[in-house]
């Protein structure tokens, strides 16, 4: 990735940590600048997949804070968060892979009307749903047993606080892609 897209998601990041929310609330947010690749072209607008990795990173480095972890905990706790990450995200995936199947399957332009692969489809994604509820229960449970019951709550506001915050960049971001493809259809 070019530097200066991180240097920019980062700033980006902290900024949007940074300001309350109260403000962010009252006030329709400003389109953030597109960052700019070597010779003064726009560079190619980060994806979701990218948003999401730098905002898990974001959240792991708030945590200590917001936690008030101290440093015989924060070790443990990373490394449980990062699980607890990559499990919502792989039991994501699998998710909207099913799902984009079963869109295919049922599309009445190119579906095949199929009802035996709809109906294994269907089976499989109440299987994943099931298997990821079960996945993040157990990830959960990690995380907490680094945390006193206080820290437990914390993290449950810090983890809605840290969602909220990562809508209103991806808001961003589509917003900026839109007002760049108008931009570049204007010139």
């Amino acid at each position: 990735m070019n530097p200066s897209r991180i240097v920019t998601v980062g700033v980006l990041l902290v900024g949007l940590a940074a300001q309350p929310a109260v403000a962010r609330a009252q006030q329709p947010p400003a389109p953030a600048p597109l960052p700019q690749a070597r010779g003064g072209e726009d560079a190619p607008a980060l994806n979701a997949a990218q948003i999401q990795r730098w905002f898990e990173a974001f959240t792991v480095l708030q945590a200590q804070e917001a936690l008030q972890l101290s440093e015989g905990q924060y070790g443990r706790f990373v490394t449980r968060l990062k699980a607890l990450q990559e499990t919502r995200r792989n039991h994501m995936q699998t998710h909207t892979k099913i799902l984009a199947d079963l869109r295919r399957l049922t599309n009445p332009q190119t579906g095949n009307n199929d009802e035996g692969s709809i109906t294994e489809r269907l089976k499989a994604l109440r299987e994943e749903d099931d298997r990821a509820a079960a996945d993040l229960r157990k990830a959960y449970e990690g995380v907490d047993d680094t945390l006193d019951v206080r820290q437990q709550a914390r993290f449950r506001l810090f983890e809605e606080r840290m969602e909220q915050q990562k809508l209103e960049l991806l808001m961003r971001a589509r917003q900026n892609a839109r007002a760049a493809t108008r931009g570049r259809k204007e010139k």
